[in-house]
């Protein structure tokens, strides 16, 4: 059994990933947008991290010769704290030379935010950080990280142990700029107690949603004391997979326009917005609370289920008095969904000493050891191949039974769309929907105010 484990799911991890493996794969272009863009940023590096007929790479360049202090700027909630400070300590306790500070910034939008910054300003730039992979091109594109192709290249760094899929998607123009981190997808999280006592089931279908929510909530005289399920509104990627499953194109095949006005997307806002007005969903802000807050609505009961990331579900259990499923988000004429999480990468403006220290770091977090105690110590995936194929792996599986519905649809989860304007694109989308779901406004016409800014967007980009 653990050598058919292994080889389904090196395989799965490998292939599905990249998009080409999905069975079907027509996610409105999505997919295929995202296994295009990864394509053209990836080059014709085919995971060789030998450097083929390359000049060889003097290993001396990249040693750490002197004592250095760096900082790690990671976006892991209070949650995650412990891990944190083991895995640093186990670091720094590792080797003489270099102490490794760490520091929570805040969400990836966050971060995000205080990397550009410090990248502009040319200083306080941290020596590792965490990015959210649609990032990726953006900073690619504008110089902002440091190819770890040479480094690689230097310390004979495993590239190759990753899927197929995650080094793509950190890469950008033939070089690799960041490493896979952190690997998630989008779930739903749900009352398992409940959903037994009262015989409800997360359907597999778009269609059957009307029915499982009227069935799930609980609203008295216009007053929800139930909603049906949370779908978070600070994050545009918790209901994207929704319309990429309803043949929308987020970006069209011309890279510069986006299907969000069309008939099918505004079907698809018009019964978002009705399930708000019936009381059965809960469309959240972006308040810097919202995800505890969604949170704490399930914990107590106040909520069937929530659309939340894998990432979360030790979270999820630890604070639930009552069983916690997850299942499969419901489908359309597909039922794809994408990778989450984040990379790893060094910003490329710190000096050769500090980008030295950060390679070492970098490198020991995304190796094979801590790479499972990430995954066994939250909700994210084993993202080393070769982890899949060790007792440890097989036992991951064993503990968290939950996660079945993950592996059994490894297959389909895909990249993320890689283009220099998602980011933009993004804040505008979850922008105007929340404005849509929680005032009295024309649809049909934010959407179309909406499309024109986002086409802009794209041109620019």
């Amino acid at each position: 059994m653990k050598k058919m484990l292994a080889v389904v799911l090196t395989a799965a991890m490998g292939c599905s990933l990249l998009g080409g493996c999905s069975g079907g794969g027509s996610t409105g272009g999505g997919a295929q947008q995202a296994a295009q863009g990864n394509s053209e940023a990836a080059g014709d590096m085919s995971g060789d991290s030998s450097g083929g007929d390359a000049a060889p790479v003097d290993a001396s360049m990249y040693e750490v010769t002197e004592p250095i202090t760096i900082q790690w700027w990671h976006a892991l909630e209070d949650q995650y704290s412990q891990t944190v400070a083991e895995i640093v300590e186990g670091f720094n306790s590792s080797q003489d030379l270099i102490t490794v500070e760490a520091t929570y910034v805040g969400s990836y939008a966050q971060t995000n935010e205080a990397l550009v910054a410090a990248n502009a300003a040319g200083t306080g730039l941290p020596a590792v950080t965490v990015a959210n992979t649609p990032y990726v091109a953006e900073y690619g594109a504008g110089g902002l990280t440091e190819d770890l192709t040479p480094y690689i290249q230097a310390t004979g760094f495993e590239i190759d142990d990753f899927g197929k899929g995650m080094v793509d998607a950190s890469s950008y123009d033939g070089k690799q700029v960041a490493l896979p981190f952190l690997i998630s997808t989008q779930i739903m999280y749900y009352n398992k107690d409940m959903a037994d006592a009262e015989g409800i089931t997360i359907p597999e279908k778009w269609d059957d949603m009307d029915a499982f929510l009227e069935k799930a909530s609980v609203v008295n005289s216009g007053t929800t004391e139930r909603y049906g399920t949370i779908i978070p509104g600070w994050d545009q990627w918790y209901f994207e997979t929704f319309y990429l499953n309803q043949g929308v194109k987020l970006i069209n095949d011309d890279r510069v326009s986006t299907d969000l006005d069309s008939e099918t997307a505004v079907g698809l806002v018009n019964k978002f917005r009705e399930w708000v007005d019936k009381g059965y969903v809960n469309w959240t802000t972006m308040d810097s609370d919202a995800s505890s807050n969604m949170r704490q609505a399930f914990i107590d009961g106040k909520a069937f289920s929530v659309v939340h990331t894998s990432s979360l579900y030790n979270t999820y259990v630890d604070k639930c008095d009552f069983e916690v499923g997850m299942a499969w988000l419901p489908g359309g004429d597909t039922k794809n969904q994408e990778i989450g999480g984040c990379v790893l990468l060094i910003p490329s403006k710190n000096d050769q000493a500090t980008k030295n220290a950060a390679w070492q770091f970098l490198s020991y977090l995304c190796s094979k050891e801590v790479n499972m105690k990430w995954a066994k110590e939250t909700g994210y995936i084993p993202t080393r191949n070769s982890v899949l194929q060790t007792e440890e792996g097989v036992e991951f599986l064993k503990e968290k039974p939950a996660f079945q519905c993950i592996f059994d649809n490894l297959d389909l989860i895909n990249p993320r769309i890689q283009h220099p304007g998602w980011n933009q694109l993004s804040t505008i989308w979850k922008n105007y929907m929340l404005e849509i779901m929680v005032e009295d406004v024309d649809i049909p016409s934010k959407l179309e105010d909406m499309v024109e800014e986002i086409n802009e967007v794209l041109e620019d980009a």
